[in-house]
Formats: C-alpha cells, sequence, structure tokens
C-alpha cells in the first residue's frame, strides 16, 4: 500500500491530539513534576511494566532514593531490593551505573542536553527524547511502539517499523505534526493515546479523538497497521537449580554480569552426585523472557550432615541463609516463586 500521508494536515492533527490531552490526559504522579531524575526513573520503570502495576514501585523506589546522589551512594543489593517484582533487573543495575555516571561526569546535576542524557547508561534515544522534552522544552518526538502504532494508522502509512530506518522515519512524521513549544505535551499525548485508545489489540476507534483523520479507520484497515516484518522467534534455555537445605537454610550465590538474570542470586546449579540422593522432590517451571522461553528444573536437596552443607558452602563460595533473609535480597522470578511455595509448605 502507497503511503497517503501527504492527504493529511499534519499540525492540525497534532493540534486535535493535544487538545484531546489537555481534557483526558491520564492523572499520574510524576506529571506535576518537571525533576528530570523522577522522569527518568519513571520512564525506565514503566518501559517495560504497565502504568497500573508500576505506580507502587515509582512511588517506593523514589520516596527511597529522592534524587540522584542518593542512588549513586546506595549499595547495588539495596537498589535491586527495591526494584524487586519489576523484573528486568538489568534496568535497575544501568539505572545505578547511570547515577553514579551523573555525579562523576555531571558534577551530580542531571544532563540538560539531549544527546549528554542519551550517553547514560541504560538510556536509549527513546528515555532521551523523553525527558528532554518533558523536562527541558526541546523539540523531539519520543517514538516508541505507541508512535510508530498510532502514526502509521492515522496516515495508513506501510512504512516497515522493523526496518533500521523506522525510528529516523517516524520522527521526522512526528515533528511535522508536533505544536510549538509543546513537545513535551504532544509526547505525553501520544503515549497516553497509545496505550489507552489506539491499543495493539482491540482499539478503541469510537472514542479516539483522530478517528476523523485516521485512514486506516476510515479504510477498515486498522488492525492492518504497523507493518511489521520481521519477528524474533524466542530460543529454548533449559537451566537447573538444586535448593540445597540442611535445618531450614539453604545455600545462595551472586550472579555476575554476563548472561541473564544479572546480579541477582540463585541457587546451585550444580552440585556433587551424592547430594542427588538426598532429592527429595522436583518442580518444573515455565518461564517466558523477551527472546527466550525458560524451563526450569529445580531440586530440592535436603542434606543430613552440616559439616557437608557447610564444606560445599565455603568451597563453592555459597552464602548460607533462611526464608527470612532471603527477603531482602533479589531473585529471578521463577526463583521467588519456588520459595514463596516452600514458605506455604512450611
Amino acid at each position: 500500500m502507497k503511503s497517503k500521508k501527504q492527504n493529511a494536515d499534519f499540525l492540525h492533527v497534532g493540534e486535535l491530539l493535544l487538545a484531546w490531552y489537555k481534557i483526558h490526559g491520564r492523572d499520574l504522579p510524576f506529571r506535576n513534576t518537571n525533576d528530570p531524575y523522577k522522569i527518568w526513573i519513571c520512564e525506565i520503570i514503566f518501559q517495560q511494566t504497565r502504568i497500573e502495576q508500576g505506580l507502587n514501585h515509582y512511588s517506593r523506589f523514589i520516596h527511597r532514593f529522592p534524587d540522584v546522589q542518593t542512588l549513586a551512594e546506595a549499595e547495588n543489593d539495596e537498589v535491586l531490593l527495591y526494584w524487586k517484582g519489576l523484573g528486568y533487573y538489568s534496568r535497575a543495575l544501568n539505572l545505578h551505573k547511570a547515577a553514579l555516571q551523573i555525579v562523576r561526569e555531571f558534577q551530580g546535576k542531571f544532563p540538560e542536553n539531549y544527546n549528554n542524557i542519551l550517553s547514560l547508561k541504560g538510556v536509549g534515544k527513546y528515555t532521551a527524547a523523553a525527558i528532554s522534552s518533558i523536562c527541558f522544552g526541546t523539540k523531539i518526538p519520543a517514538v516508541d511502539g505507541n508512535f510508530y502504532r498510532v502514526l502509521s494508522r492515522v496516515f495508513a502509512d506501510d512504512f516497515d517499523i522493523s526496518k533500521s530506518k523506522a525510528f529516523l522515519y517516524f520522527s521526522e512524521l512526528a515533528l511535522r505534526m508536533m505544536p510549538e513549544n509543546e513537545a513535551g505535551h504532544f509526547n505525553e499525548a501520544m503515549m497516553d493515546l497509545g496505550s489507552e485508545i489506539c491499543k495493539p489489540k482491540n482499539p478503541k476507534c469510537e472514542i479516539c479523538p483522530l478517528n476523523k483523520e485516521c485512514l486506516a479507520f476510515s479504510l477498515g484497515k486498522v488492525h492492518e497497521f504497523p507493518v511489521k516484518s520481521k519477528k524474533t522467534k524466542p530460543t529454548d534455555l533449559e537451566l537447573t537449580y538444586h535448593y540445597v537445605e540442611f535445618n531450614g537454610r539453604f545455600l545462595i550465590k551472586r550472579r555476575g554480569d554476563d548472561f541473564i538474570w544479572k546480579r541477582l542470586y540463585e541457587f546451585p546449579t550444580e552440585v556433587p552426585a551424592e547430594f542427588k540422593t538426598e532429592i527429595v522432590h522436583h518442580k518444573t517451571v515455565l518461564h517466558k523472557l523477551t527472546h527466550r522461553n525458560l524451563t526450569v528444573q529445580i531440586y530440592k536437596v535436603i542434606l543430613n550432615s552440616e559439616e557437608i552443607f557447610k564444606k560445599f558452602a565455603e568451597e563453592n563460595g555459597f552464602i548460607i541463609t533462611d526464608l527470612e533473609e532471603s527477603h531482602q535480597k533479589s531473585f529471578p522470578k521463577p526463583l521467588e516463586n519456588y520459595m514463596k511455595w516452600i514458605e506455604d509448605e512450611i
């Protein structure tokens, strides 16, 4: 299908969107501030988390780490603890690294320049644009999945969003729609429209403020947009863990910075052959990550010798803990759920 965006009045569409947003925009706690630190935290939290699920996490995180300096001075473990339940823990680690970067490179003051914001660990083009536009008025669109979906539908534009040039293409399209001095509100309006009305499935076209201008809607082809040809097929991965217990205490170790679940705690992945005679049960847990389908095998091993238990821990660098103490550490979701199951069985 040939793009029909030349038939639209770009600025008019942008003004309609803003008019709708000023009446129907979501009342969110981070909408009442221009503090770049708070906007940064909320953007990182809500990248992979729905608003209603993440609001309490956002409030707790900001309460404990109210500014860059506080976050930079915190220990990794505590940052991960306050991130617990949000998943994608690399986001929390990158927040901590970026806070240290701001202290080191920008004297503790959050950078105002788009390129400087983009240089922060874990900050991509979308997040840098959101902070830059909302907090500093920079005329730059915060292009993400919402932008791709709304713009491709409104203009019945079949530009493949999986292509490397899609970000630049839709950025230029959005700039033509963006009213002067309204970059932050325009970006927030696009976020709200995409998440509340112009949804991937079951869009609420009948109440959309742009439905009269939407070419895909008028053609009855809303579900054909956006066009995306390339889709990464998730790979299958099997992991094995051993919950090694003696007298109510068990063994854990912190993961490194390579592979998945960076810096989280886990159970032993390998145990001596003689331990396997002490296995009392086995659970198989299925878990999905963005690009991986995990099958996690967990074996519960109850040892009858404290000496063997402590020797194995010492020789292999494991920490001896219990269920109550483990609440102060962060684990991959399958292991966290397993420990909850153990607690319920006690």
